[in-house]
């Protein structure tokens, strides 16, 4: 299923740690490319999949169930989950993860002319697991023919008032990067032409840890553009986001 880069990963743990501008590796010929195009193949039309609980903050598709779109997609899901994956990824990062099987928020991420995702923080501890710290993001694109003009890079910075380092979305490329308080990232509006969108698989690797170790942070955003009232809103969301959970225990 794994391209060759997985034949030797004594080279990784260092290039993940020394991330720019944070830890993360990119790694371009992921999959095999004949399971790859499966994959692609399988993946579903724009208007099958439902909107982002984003708010103001975002504009794209999302399906966590990702796993009943055809074999090669049920393939990814149990690989994601194997302990043969949990292998690479605890060596890239020296630590004992897990991929949240219910892949709350990730699954197939697609968005089409006009999709846009605000630069942001991802929450730390699992919503519905509170023993669960997120660590790592583990990102799969699947942009074939994909010009630079249509953008849609991932932009990743440590504050938002960074330069950010910029990583297009290409085919079978994937990104795993450590997700903490300072690892900002999004990606800005895009001008697509009709029947293009950007399509990408979202997994989430998380860590053990004993209850109550640390305060949970929803996500926290920090939009480039907008008008008063949504900078204002994002400044305070945290806050409000603790307050709606609190009245609705959700």
């Amino acid at each position: 299923m794994l391209g060759p880069w997985a034949q030797d990963l004594s080279a990784l743990p260092a290039e993940f740690a020394g991330g720019d501008p944070f830890p993360l590796v990119v790694i371009d010929g992921f999959l095999e490319e004949s399971f790859a195009e499966e994959l692609l193949s399988e993946f579903p039309s724009i208007d099958a999949m439902g909107r982002t609980k984003d708010y103001m903050f975002g504009d794209k598709r999302e399906e966590a169930d990702f796993a009943k779109a055809g074999p090669a997609s049920k393939a990814y899901y149990d690989f994601l989950l194997s302990d043969e994956f949990a292998g690479i990824i605890g060596t890239i990062t020296g630590r004992k993860l897990f991929v949240d099987p219910a892949f709350h928020g990730g699954g197939f991420h697609q968005g089409g002319d006009g999709s846009f995702l605000d630069t942001h923080v991802d929450f730390n501890i699992h919503p519905k697991h509170s023993d669960w710290l997120r660590v790592l993001n583990l990102l799969l694109y699947m942009n074939k023919d994909w010009p630079a003009e249509y953008d849609g890079a991932l932009l990743i910075r440590t504050d938002p008032k960074n330069e950010p380092r910029a990583i297009l979305p290409l085919f079978n490329r994937a990104v795993f990067m450590l997700t903490s308080d300072n690892t900002f990232h999004g990606y800005r509006k895009m001008s697509l032409p009709p029947g293009r969108s950007r399509k990408s698989i979202a997994g989430y690797a998380y860590e053990l840890i004993e209850e109550g170790t640390l305060k949970p942070r929803t996500t926290s955003w920090a939009p480039e553009e907008g008008g008063l009232v949504k900078k204002t809103l994002a400044k305070h969301w945290t806050g409000l986001a603790a307050a709606k959970n609190k009245l609705t225990g959700s």
